[in-house]
């Protein structure tokens, strides 16, 4: 019986060290990007522009295509800075 009570508590131990890192993901801020996209991408290939947030260490964007990728470009894009106040307008 010990033994029972033994292997439950280290199951217990386990899936609760899983589960951690999982809810940490969970309370990031929110996206950072340490790798720009330097080429233009096309206004018709583009769904959706989000700022990083504001405690990244590099202002980007994140841009989703159609081909469903999403791509970091740097805020100092003026091609990028235009998409997103386009997609604001409408609601990305």
């Amino acid at each position: 019986m010990q033994t029972l009570s033994l292997t439950v508590l280290l199951l217990f131990a386990v899936f609760s060290c899983n589960a951690m890192p999982h809810a940490m993901n969970a309370m990031a801020p929110g996206p950072c990007c340490f790798q720009f996209l330097t080429k233009r991408i096309p206004q018709s290939k583009i769904i959706c522009v989000t700022k990083t947030h504001s405690s990244c260490h590099q202002k980007g964007f994140v841009i989703s295509t159609v081909q469903g990728k999403e791509i970091c470009v740097s805020q100092k894009e003026d091609w990028a800075q235009k998409a997103f106040r386009l997609r604001q307008a409408t609601g990305c």
